[in-house]
């Protein structure tokens, strides 16, 4: 059953960036951002940089990781890099304007990780690279994670356009907020209310 969620959040992950941000070099994360700046600069497809990236963070973080959990993330990063294999091609314009696509990529972008989250999935990306340089020089993996996303959202932004730091910042504050309703919502389930005694 978890493959099903696995495949569905990858899916809308991959749609979100596909359909919404990408077309507006709109970084959510650190994987992301360097596929900005790789298809900016050597005009390398999204999906191609998107696989090789966290293909090589799982080889590396594998004996961290073990042979299970880096098989479900090397799916989950596949069906992500596919389906944006096929529909950049198609979405290579912005559908709308930055004030719409951004709400609307960033809710999207939420939705798809917080399925995988809530499913024990990981996403890859530089949560690999944290990890790596956590145990490697004993630093605490969220600091090292929001180091590594900053130096690559502040490159992405030099880069590409200094306006998409800005964009980026919000994208992941919106998604952030709904992985956290999402994942929220398991830990406290809906409860019928009693029927009024008669």
């Amino acid at each position: 059953m978890n493959i099903l969620f696995w495949t569905a959040g990858a899916a809308i992950q991959a749609a979100a960036m596909s359909i919404f941000l990408f077309p507006h070099a709109i970084s959510s994360g650190g994987a992301a951002g360097i596929s900005i700046m790789l298809n900016h600069l050597l005009q390398t497809p999204y999906a191609a940089s998107i696989w090789g990236v966290n293909a090589i963070m799982i080889v590396l973080a594998f004996k961290w990781l073990g042979w299970k959990a880096a098989a479900g993330t090397m799916y989950c990063v596949s069906v992500t890099a596919t389906i944006i294999h096929f529909l950049t091609p198609v979405f290579f314009l912005p559908p709308s304007t930055i004030w719409i696509d951004l709400p609307a990529g960033a809710l999207l972008f939420g939705v798809g990780l917080g399925v995988l989250f809530k499913s024990g999935a990981s996403s890859g990306g530089m949560d690999i690279a944290a990890l790596i340089l956590s145990k490697w020089r004993n630093w605490t993996p969220g600091r090292t994670l929001f180091y590594i996303n900053t130096i690559i959202l502040i490159a992405t932004g030099i880069v590409v356009d200094i306006k998409t730091i800005l964009y980026a910042i919000a994208c992941q504050w919106i998604a952030s907020r709904v992985i956290d309703f999402i994942q929220s919502a398991a830990f406290h389930p809906v409860q019928k209310k009693a029927l009024p005694k008669q």
